[in-house]
C-alpha cells in the first residue's frame, strides 16, 4: 500500500492534568465529553485495557474477563489516549511520576494550524479468534501462545492469520526540521475498525 502524504492541519495543545490526580476515570469523562472521544486504550503495568465511551461514561472489560483486562487505575497506568477520527488525547506518566497530557484534533476553520501535512496508516491488531462478550466487546485470540486482548467492537468468527480483521488507523504529521528534512514529529489514533 503506498503512503500518501496529504493535507490534515491539526491544532496541538498541553491539557492540565491537576484535577486528574483526584479522580482519574471523572476526568477522563469529563474529557471524553468535551472533546466526543469515541475510545480508550491504555498501557498499565499490568495489562492493556480497552474501552469505549458510552452515554457519557467509559466503559471497559475489566468486569467481564478480569484476568485478561485489568481495571483502570491510576497507580499502575503508564499512558493512555481518548481517541475519535477528529482528535485524541494522550495522558502519560514521566520518568518523574508527574502526569502530562496533550491534544492533537483537526484545525476548525480559521485557526493557524500546527501541522499541515500528514500520513495515515492502518496498523493490524491481534486477534484470529473473535469470541463476542457483553456490552459490545469482543474477546480477541491469536496464535498457540494465547496472546488476547479484549477489543470494544462487536466481532465473531475464527481467521486465518493472513486476515487479521481488526485495525488500528494512525495519523502521523508531517514536519521539517531547521535544514529543510521533512519527518514524523507526532502521530495520532484516529479510529478502531
Amino acid at each position: 500500500m503506498k503512503r500518501e502524504i496529504k493535507t490534515c492541519p491539526a491544532i496541538y495543545e498541553r491539557v492540565a492534568t491537576n484535577e486528574m490526580e483526584k479522580d482519574v476515570k471523572a476526568w477522563l469523562e469529563e474529557q471524553a465529553a468535551r472533546y466526543k472521544f469515541k475510545w480508550l486504550l491504555a498501557h498499565a503495568d499490568d495489562g492493556v485495557v480497552w474501552g469505549r465511551v458510552h452515554n457519557g461514561r467509559i466503559v471497559t472489560a475489566e468486569n467481564l474477563e478480569p484476568d485478561i483486562c485489568p481495571p483502570l487505575r491510576k497507580e499502575t497506568l503508564q499512558q493512555l489516549r481518548l481517541f475519535a477520527p477528529h482528535a485524541e488525547l494522550l495522558l502519560w506518566r514521566d520518568g518523574e511520576n508527574h502526569w502530562s497530557a496533550r491534544l492533537i484534533r483537526d484545525a476548525e476553520n480559521g485557526e493557524e494550524p500546527f501541522w499541515r501535512e500528514a500520513i495515515d496508516e492502518f496498523q493490524i491488531l491481534w486477534g484470529t479468534y473473535a469470541e463476542p462478550l457483553s456490552e459490545g466487546f469482543t474477546l480477541m485470540r491469536d496464535g498457540t501462545q494465547g496472546l488476547c486482548h479484549i477489543v470494544p467492537i462487536e466481532l465473531s468468527g475464527e481467521f486465518e492469520n493472513e486476515r487479521r480483521p481488526l485495525r488500528l488507523q494512525v495519523r502521523h504529521y508531517i514536519a521539517e526540521d531547521e535544514v529543510g528534512f521533512a519527518r514524523i514529529v507526532a502521530s495520532r489514533l484516529l479510529k478502531l475498525s
